[in-house]
């Protein structure tokens, strides 16, 4: 059974197409109209083997804002739908990536709970015309829309821009690897019998 989704999310204030395969190798087609989110998603993609085409269309006249968390929603509903009934995934992974003086560690549970913990202290600041307050944003909205509970935490950085690849590589590298299927088990990985 292919775990693939196709989402549309469209308002007043965006709008997305996504479509994801769980199970792919990476290719990945993205044009968001921000040059930083595109190059976060590639990561996302790239290091999570994530089959990956977006567009999306938003009012970044205003600000960025709308399109990145209408992104992190699109994202998320696609990933709980390519998801299924969770049937044999391994469900927990954590993973630690380092960028130069970077270290990013994310750790995921795909429970069907959405729970989202951030202990970076990131400033409000850019990364060209990128608020890097928007990060967070995206993420809160992925774990909302997906039902995962994700963490995520650093020893140490200087570098935004290394700290925030370092995340979605981490990200990326930690959801692939909870989504993987287990041949140990075909069964919803819990005890309740369904996550």
């Amino acid at each position: 059974m292919a775990r693939t989704a196709k989402v549309r999310r469209a308002t007043r204030e965006t709008e997305i197409e996504v479509e994801l395969n769980i199970d792919g190798t990476g290719a990945h087609e993205i044009q968001t109209s921000i040059p930083f989110l595109d190059h976060m998603l590639s990561q996302l993609a790239r290091h999570g083997y994530f089959d990956l085409n977006i567009r999306a269309k938003g009012d970044i006249e205003i600000d960025y804002h709308h399109t990145v968390e209408d992104m992190g929603i699109a994202l998320g509903d696609a990933f709980s739908q390519a998801m299924g009934d969770k049937k044999g995934i391994r469900r927990f992974a954590q993973a630690s990536v380092p960028l130069n003086e970077a270290l990013a560690h994310c750790v995921v549970d795909i429970a069907g709970r959405a729970f989202f913990v951030f202990n970076l202290d990131l400033p409000k600041s850019k990364i060209g015309q990128f608020d890097v307050e928007l990060v967070p944003e995206f993420f809160q909205a992925f774990s909302a829309n997906s039902g995962v509970t994700l963490h995520f935490n650093s020893e140490g950085w200087t570098n935004l821009h290394h700290i925030i690849e370092a995340m979605f590589k981490a990200f990326a590298r930690a959801l692939d690897q909870a989504s993987t299927l287990d041949p140990r088990s075909s069964e919803v990985p819990s005890t309740k019998g369904q996550l």
